[in-house]
């Protein structure tokens, strides 16, 4: 259970930072990416906005494929747990949701070690304003999403139900 929390932590903590500007330009190619991929990925996008030298890149390739190796085994775990129509209870929900703070903070901490103050000051906005549009995407989503007329079948441009 520990490692399925920690990994869902480390996942979406790096998810949000290397989400693309564009609006959900590139988000199916991540999904379809190795973990390697989706690494190298990241080291490259925080290399180009944070302008890591060669040994914060190596430090932060070593941290970031130490936590996707974490989130695989956690999204596999909670896989099973899924095919086996197993739900968690609310005290696991809280214990995973404690351990997801955790992780974060301790990524945070390590991150903090590799990169300088004006580079992890950047790294944290970008991280939140991305949480944010995550935020405002989801409530989007439960609002009803599209406030184009309403009605069936995607495009609605005056035509449908």
């Amino acid at each position: 259970m520990k490692k399925l929390i920690i990994a869902l932590v480390l996942g979406v903590g790096m998810t949000c930072f290397a989400q693309e500007s564009s609006p959900r330009g590139n988000r199916g190619d991540m999904q379809n990416m190795t973990p390697e991929q989706r690494v190298q990925k990241q080291v490259e996008r925080m290399t180009k906005d944070l302008s890591l030298d060669s040994k914060q890149q190596e430090a932060v390739n070593k941290l970031l494929t130490e936590k996707s190796v974490k989130a695989q085994e956690a999204r596999a775990k909670r896989e099973a747990q899924r095919t086996s129509g197993e739900k968690m209870t609310d005290e696991q929900r809280n214990a995973f949701r404690t351990a997801m703070q955790t992780e974060r903070e301790d990524t945070d901490n390590k991150l903090k070690a590799i990169l300088n103050a004006d580079q992890f000051k950047k790294y944290t906005t970008s991280r939140q304003e991305n949480e944010d549009r995550m935020r405002q995407r989801m409530q989007e989503r439960r609002d009803g999403g599209n406030d184009n007329g309403g009605g069936f079948g995607g495009n609605n441009n005056g035509g449908g139900f």
